[in-house]
Order: structure tokens, then sequence, then C-alpha cells
């Protein structure tokens, strides 16, 4: 069992988030105590029922093995336990007497209100509330037949929430200002079946990107993770960027250097297209024109156009060429 760590602010408070006292709060109005499977459902529907539409659920969530999963919210029960507020028990969630006065700081009207409203439902009767109301957080499921027990009109709305299969492409997309679980909904949602992180070095102080993590994450929503470091520029060649005219020239010098050398790790990705996959170039920036796997994907349209292959990739303007790729 772990030792509690105290972090604490400077007037001897704990130093916890606004979403860690939420999650506190309603764990204690729901009795102080919760499976891991029934506490996971119902912070789901918490976030989606509760918080105003002006206002950023304190959670969000993937579609994952037994539906709605947040990777976020188990990062902070780790924390939570660290702290002395939960005890550390794999397969529940309790609260210490600690993380019980805390939580009754957190507490308001509205989750007790939640609290009364879901008090009976539990197990496979929850998981099946929300597969029918939110079916998109279903089509993952291994269980959704079971816990629905031949509900076909649930089970056709999951089906129809399935992002549509799409012909092999080839997409980008940054992390920079994106949740874990924002990130790979917008993956999953363009049918993209590998990412390929194209980091020199992957690894990041923003919760769920570095490489072992985020190659688990992916795994779990069933994308396969590639990293291919080759593709990357050295972080000491990317200091001192404060304009875009700084960013192209550096990109130009990375054409012009680097790319031409990464024969081997462009036909990786080609061929991954050639097998039918939707392939996503990943990095940090949000802006794909800040970021050099912008280069990479221009590399490959010409590659893929010169052999024919470009229509089985992507649609998205790049001023350089005609080809097309996508940036999320």
């Amino acid at each position: 069992m772990r030792t509690p760590v105290q972090a604490l602010n400077k007037k001897g408070s704990l130093r916890l988030y606004v979403r860690q006292r939420q999650l506190l709060a309603l764990l204690d109005v729901l009795g102080g105590n919760a499976g891991n499977r029934d506490f996971q459902k119902l912070l789901f529907l918490y976030c989606k029922e509760l918080i105003p539409t002006d206002q950023t659920s304190p959670y969000e969530f993937v579609p994952y093995r037994y539906g709605a999963f947040s990777f976020t919210c188990y990062a902070d029960r780790r924390r939570l336990v660290d702290c002395g507020l939960l005890i550390d028990d794999r397969q529940h969630w309790t609260l210490t007497e600690k993380g019980k006065r805390i939580a009754r700081e957190t507490q308001d009207d509205s989750m007790r209100i939640f609290a009364r409203r879901y008090h009976r439902l539990r197990g496979n009767a929850l998981i099946a509330e929300t597969y029918r109301k939110y079916p998109y957080y279903a089509i993952r499921s291994d269980i959704a037949e079971q816990v629905l027990k031949n509900d076909e009109a649930a089970l056709s709305r999951i089906e129809s929430a399935r992002p549509e299969g799409t012909p092999s492409r080839l997409l980008t997309i940054g992390y920079e200002g994106r949740t874990l679980e924002s990130y790979l909904n917008a993956l999953l949602q363009a049918s993209v079946t590998v990412l390929c992180d194209v980091r020199r070095n992957a690894i990041s102080r923003k919760y769920g990107f570095s490489k072992n993590a985020l190659a688990r994450a992916c795994d779990g929503v069933g994308i396969r993770y590639e990293h291919l470091p080759e593709l990357g520029i050295e972080s000491r060649q990317r200091r001192g960027l404060e304009s875009q005219a700084d960013f192209d020239a550096l990109f130009r010098t990375y054409k012009r250097k680097s790319l031409p050398r990464q024969g081997d790790a462009l036909a990786k990705i080609r061929a991954w297209l050639q097998l039918g996959e939707s392939v996503a170039l990943t990095c940090y920036e949000r802006d794909a024109n800040q970021c050099h796997r912008h280069c990479v994907a221009d590399a490959l349209g010409q590659i893929l156009d010169q052999r024919g292959l470009f229509d089985q990739a992507a649609p998205h303007d790049t001023a350089e060429q005609n080809c097309t790729v996508r940036h999320l």
C-alpha cells in the first residue's frame, strides 16, 4: 500500500483541482463507497446530465470495453489515494474520513438530487442505462448484447453511432490544448486505425501523451500506435521560434536535410496506407503549420501522388502541391 503524500499549498491546504473535489463530493453523496464500474458510469452520467452546456465538464470519456471510460478520472484516483483521501482499493472507490471532510465542502443540492435519482441503479442495469442514453460510448463495448438483453432498438442505435469506415487516408493531429479523451475521440470519429508518433522524443508533461501511456490508451480504443522517432526534429533546433517565419525557416531546413534521409520511415507509412489503414501523424502543436508533421505529410503526398495512390489517402489542402491531407 502506498504511503499518502501530502501536497499542500502555502496556506497548508491540500492542492486539488476543482474536478477532483467534485469527484470526492459525488462519491460522498453516493454513500462514500462504490465499485469501479458503478462509479465510472455514475460519474459519466453526472458529467453528461448535471453540467450546464455553457460549462466545461470536469471529465471527458471515451468508448471503452465496458462503455464510457475516463483515463483522467483514474489518474486523479491515484492522486487522491496518495493524498490520503481515498482508500487504496483496486476494486472500489472508498472515501477516507479525511476525504469525507473535504467532500462535504463541495457538495451541492444538484449532486444530492442526482444521487437520489440513481440510488437504486447499479451493475448491468446502470451500464445498460448509459448505453441507451449515450450509444456512442458503447461502440467498443464487449458486453452490450449481454447487458441490453436483446434490446434491438438500443443495439441498433449503438451500431448507428459507430463512425463510418473510410478508405485508406492520411491525417495529422496535434495534442496541444486537448485532453487525452478528446484527442482519442477525434481519432475515433475520423476512423483512424494507426497513430504514427513523429516526435523525436515521445515524452510529455501533459497527462497521457508520453509514449507508453499513449500507446496503452490507443490500444484500449482499438487504434494501433507506432513511433517513428527518426522523423522527429531535435528539441534544440526548435528553441527560439517566435514567428511563423521562424517555423518556416526550420521546416525548409528539415525538408532539405532531414527528410531525404528518411526513406525507410516514409516507406513504412506508405505501406500502412497501401494495406488500407487510415494513418494519423501526431506531434504536439495544434496548428499543423507550426509542426513538422505537415512536412512529413507533404512528402508522403508526393510519393503517393507519383505512384497513383493518393486517391486512397486523404483530403486537405497544402500550399505546396495539389495532394490533400486532413488536419484534425
